[in-house]
């Protein structure tokens, strides 16, 4: 059997959590309720749920578990997520591939890693 899974991120504010993956994935909002909203691929596409849940506590570490995103041109995806409220933290280059480590609006790391 294979097991589905859903990912949640603990944020401070849902409605610019929400609108920033929505707009860096192309995902659509799912629902919500209480301090709770999720958002998944659009009908007919593959990809996995991703629910934000409102926590009073700040981020103060680094994520253990982080989200790659793919592109064809990483730099441009890079610039596009920064125009969306992501912040550049630095490009990778290792072992023959390249990839751009970014953080969302709440300072969530991700990755942008080529196709």
């Amino acid at each position: 059997m294979t097991a589905k899974i859903e990912l949640v991120l603990d944020v401070a504010d849902i409605d610019v959590m929400v609108d920033f993956y929505v707009a860096a994935l192309g995902y659509v909002r799912f629902g919500s309720v209480n301090q709770y909203a999720s958002i998944t691929p659009p009908a007919g596409e593959v990809g996995v749920k991703l629910i934000f849940q409102r926590v009073d506590e700040p981020k103060v570490a680094k994520n253990r578990l982080h989200i790659d995103i793919h592109a064809t041109d990483i730099d441009a995806e890079a610039v596009r997520l920064q125009n969306l409220g992501a912040t550049r933290i630095r490009r990778v280059d290792e072992l023959g591939f390249a990839w751009v480590v970014m953080a969302d609006p709440e300072g969530n790391e991700f990755c942008v890693v080529p196709t």
